[in-house]
């Protein structure tokens, strides 16, 4: 179980590094594709940065959760599992919450 949580955190952690460094381009299946981001080129690089980030820290957090909670003494593999997606879901739900109001942010700018 601890090997797919960190698998899982290292996969996160590897798409968010190239919505970060900007090297994708606006397309309809990998980044942050809302009507906003995929109609403005400056929108969606900036958004994908932003976004990118909070995937990369859930990625790194959901990495050292499934570590961390795995040396706890006595925790059974029920409540292992549920502790690690919980902090996945936690953290992921957060930065999308960012991300939009960051994405927002930049169209109140626009106006």
């Amino acid at each position: 179980m601890m090997i797919m949580y960190v698998v899982s955190g290292l996969v996160l952690s590897g798409v968010a590094l190239p919505l970060m460094a900007g090297k994708i381009a606006p397309n309809g299946m990998y980044g942050f594709r809302v009507k906003a981001t995929l109609e403005n080129p400056q929108v969606w690089y900036a958004v994908n940065k932003y976004a990118g980030l909070r995937l990369l820290v859930a990625g790194i957090l959901t990495i050292l959760s499934a570590v961390g909670f795995y040396f706890i003494p006595g925790l059974s593999l029920d409540t292992y599992a549920l502790a690690c997606l919980g902090v996945f879901a936690i953290v992921l739900i957060f930065g999308l919450v960012q991300s939009v109001i960051y994405l927002r942010s930049l169209k109140l700018r626009e106006h």
